[in-house]
């Protein structure tokens, strides 16, 4: 299902690449006016002119003050944000005594700050027109556990929970909150790794379209591919032991550990970690 978004102005954090990049162009399909925001000024350029944004600037999330900048310029440029889509996030992996300080605060700055900071100055505009949409790209990894990712798992749960909540507060304002929970996708963050067997690899594109659905016909939650829900269920109804051996024999425990292709990774682990 594709929304007519004629003339909406669209925000998308993390656009350059991936589920961002295709959220993106789905967005300017439709008829929004898309602005997007990434830390990769030369991939952001090309990005925004192979979609045909209607604006783009580089934006660090774990700045409120560079993140507000931007959305103040996006609504002096384009209008009225109706639609934000806090998209930017990174998935460093690997055994967590391993993890340092510094990428333990970075993960949480973006994946959990980084969506705080946006809704907040997204609803100052949006609340006193009683109108848009945020959505925050959360993870399966909100409602499901993965070893080797305990950080960016928790990151995810805190995002999944702030956006439910916050929907809670909001329901009769006219402002509308999804979380998206993708499975594994095929970006960059899951360079590297084989998948869960049994579990279907999705596109950036399938994202996308789980997210124009829900700009179509807003809900709280979106699962890409439907069958995640499913899946999220049995964690939390199977018997705890049950659940932990399915996982270990479906190769759960080593998916962000030991099977993971470190040479094909480590470009990403490079640009999450210090970029």
């Amino acid at each position: 299902m594709t929304p007519s978004l004629n003339g909406k102005v669209a925000v998308v954090t993390g656009g350059a690449r991936g589920i961002g990049l295709a959220t993106a162009k789905a967005l300017v399909s439709a008829g929004a006016k898309v602005a997007i925001g990434d830390l990769d000024d030369v991939v952001l350029k090309d990005a925004a002119t192979t979609i045909g944004a209607a604006y783009y600037a580089h934006l660090d999330v774990t700045s409120p003050e560079i993140f507000r900048g931007f959305l103040d310029q996006v609504e002096k440029e384009l209008g009225p944000i109706d639609i934000l889509v806090n998209n930017a996030g990174i998935m460093p992996v690997g055994h967590l005594h391993e993890e340092s300080e510094e990428v333990a605060r970075r993960i949480i700055d973006i994946n959990v700050f980084g969506v705080i900071t946006g809704t907040k100055r997204a609803l100052e505009s949006m609340l006193p027109r009683r109108a848009g949409h945020i959505v925050n790209v959360a993870s399966m990894a909100g409602v499901v556990y993965a070893a080797g990712a305990a950080t960016y798992v928790a990151s995810k749960h805190a995002a999944l929970g702030f956006t439910e909540t916050a929907r809670l507060e909001y329901a009769r304002s006219g402002v509308e909150f999804t979380s998206i929970l993708p499975m594994f996708v095929n970006t960059d963050l899951t360079a590297g790794t084989k998948g869960v067997p049994g579990v279907k690899t999705v596109q950036p594109e399938d994202v996308a379209a789980g997210i124009m659905e829900a700009l179509a016909k807003p809900c709280a939650r979106v699962y890409v591919p439907k069958a995640g829900k499913a899946l999220a269920g049995a964690q939390h109804t199977m018997p705890r032991r049950a659940m932990e051996f399915l996982n270990s024999k479906l190769g759960g425990d080593s998916v962000f550990l030991d099977a993971v292709d470190q040479a094909a990774r480590s470009a990403y682990e490079e640009r999450a970690r210090h970029s």
